[in-house]
């Protein structure tokens, strides 16, 4: 069999990690291994694998704790536990909770093959990137781990019809998300229609999600269809859905209930085959506590919810997306332009961003349409950041403790494994900075673009700060 799928196995028992090793490796499988939660836990901060196999039972964090941390972190990556008789009633519980399934130890190896096959079908990597093809999501320029879950979670939904809401912040790159969904739907073929319901006056509104027949107003001398209709057999992706007037939640509620649309001045009801997505920077429960958005709605629109990072906690990517951007500016300004200086870069990535790739975007056109040289200096940065020193925002005393992991992987990720420089960024002295990398498992080798086998495995020794060069 040829498999396109990694595999995570997590036990402390050194023997059986061998055997099903050997035997997943010769099935096809890419397998890594990890003896204890901490230690997978630290693996999936680097890279996320197909499918996790756990043992229930393990030092430290049990393989149900562990469950719940995957579970909350990466919600489409299936986990099977492994369990000893007297653990069985823990396993069914975790099952129940969204374990994909569970073996009792001895198991067979043709149940576990089973299993695997089925857990690796459903999994987005079967039918998504792993294959290759990711045109459906090509506008979206990422390579932290925060995007890759919700990229998971939007390839799994695309392939139904549930109506989807996405709450980010303004600029965090809603419509993009949409229109992958889109593309990744067995609508692909038809059209996606985007409108924000917050830019528009309520009166233009209506006539424009369901159209208008001839004298309905005053300036309608033709008959129009509304967006509903141009979207027919496609996706209709609302925006900004939380600034839409109550008056049109009603109408929009029982288009979506009756899967049909009257325009605006006619008594005809129109069938309509659409699929919509949602959008708002806003909290719907909030404004439904406050009475100003409609329960009903909120339920027809929210069947999946799906919540795109803001850029400050994905700052890997800054990088990825400003060059990107500088590429296509430098086009656009036909200008020479090759790169960030460093110290340029280092501003970029500890800024801030309450405006999101958007604003990344438009600082990045200002330092293009300024600049002299080849190379964005620092100046130009500070200039369109508009703002004082940014060694604030990596401070880590500022982190919380709760995301204490996910602080130094970024760390590790901004600098590929470079221990000095990351505790440099996190004002700490490289001492401290390895107490909490062991703290939470973390190896600095695993990071590095240059990683042996071994050393991404985690197989190799974590160098001390007595004998390390780093």
């Amino acid at each position: 069999m040829n498999h396109d799928h990694s595999i995570l196995l997590v036990d402390d028992d050194p023997d059986l990690l061998r055997l099903l090793t050997m035997r997943l490796s010769a099935a096809g499988y890419q397998v890594s291994t990890a003896d204890s939660a901490e230690a997978a836990l630290a693996q999936l901060a680097v890279s996320q694998p197909t499918l996790v196999i756990s043992d229930v039972r393990l030092p430290g964090l049990d393989g149900l704790q562990l469950f719940d941390e995957i579970r909350a972190q990466h919600p489409a990556l299936p986990v099977i536990l492994l369990t000893a008789h007297g653990t069985i009633p823990d396993a069914v519980d975790a099952t129940s909770r969204g374990a994909f399934a569970y073996l009792t130890k001895p198991f067979d190896s043709h149940e576990l093959l089973d299993k695997i096959c089925q857990a690796t079908s459903l999994s987005p990597g079967a039918k998504g990137d792993a294959g290759g093809d990711s045109r459906w999501r090509e506008e979206i320029i990422s390579r932290s781990q925060a995007m890759a879950d919700v990229l998971a979670e939007a390839r799994l939904v695309a392939a139904t019809d549930a109506s989807v809401l996405i709450a980010g912040g303004s600029g965090a790159g809603k419509e993009l998300l949409a229109r992958a969904i889109h593309r990744a739907s067995p609508r692909a073929r038809k059209p996606f229609v985007a409108i924000n319901c917050g830019a528009i006056p309520e009166q233009l509104l209506e006539s424009e999600l369901f159209g208008h027949v001839k004298g309905a107003f005053t300036g309608a001398q033709a008959s129009r269809q509304g967006l509903f209709q141009t979207a027919d057999g496609g996706t209709l992706f609302l925006d900004e859905i939380g600034d839409m007037p109550p008056a049109l939640q009603v109408k929009l509620l029982r288009a979506l209930q009756e899967r049909t649309v009257r325009p605006v001045g006619s008594n005809e009801a129109i069938p309509v085959d659409v699929r919509v997505l949602s959008a708002t920077h806003r909290d719907l429960e909030v404004a439904m506590a406050e009475g100003q958005f409609r329960p009903d709605l909120f339920y027809r629109l929210n069947v999946v919810k799906l919540r795109l990072p803001p850029l400050a906690e994905r700052r890997e990517d800054i990088p990825l997306l400003a060059q990107h951007f500088l590429t296509l500016l430098a086009e656009k300004y036909r200008k020479t332009l090759n790169g960030f200086a460093p110290d340029a870069l280092e501003a970029l990535v500890a800024a801030p961003w309450p405006g999101n790739v958007r604003q990344l975007f438009n600082a990045v056109e200002q330092m293009c349409a300024l600049a002299t040289s080849p190379l964005i200096p620092l100046t130009l940065v500070q200039r369109a950041l508009q703002a004082e020193s940014p060694s604030q925002v990596l401070n880590y005393a500022n982190a919380k403790q709760r995301f204490e992991r996910g602080y130094l992987s970024q760390l590790l990720k901004l600098t590929a494994g470079n221990v000095a420089d990351a505790a440099r960024l996190a004002d700490r002295n490289r001492t401290e900075f390895y107490r909490l990398l062991q703290r939470h498992g973390l190896v600095p080798q695993r990071f590095r673009d240059d990683a042996t086998p071994e050393e991404a495995s985690g197989q190799s020794d974590t160098k001390s700060p007595a004998n390390s060069n780093t």
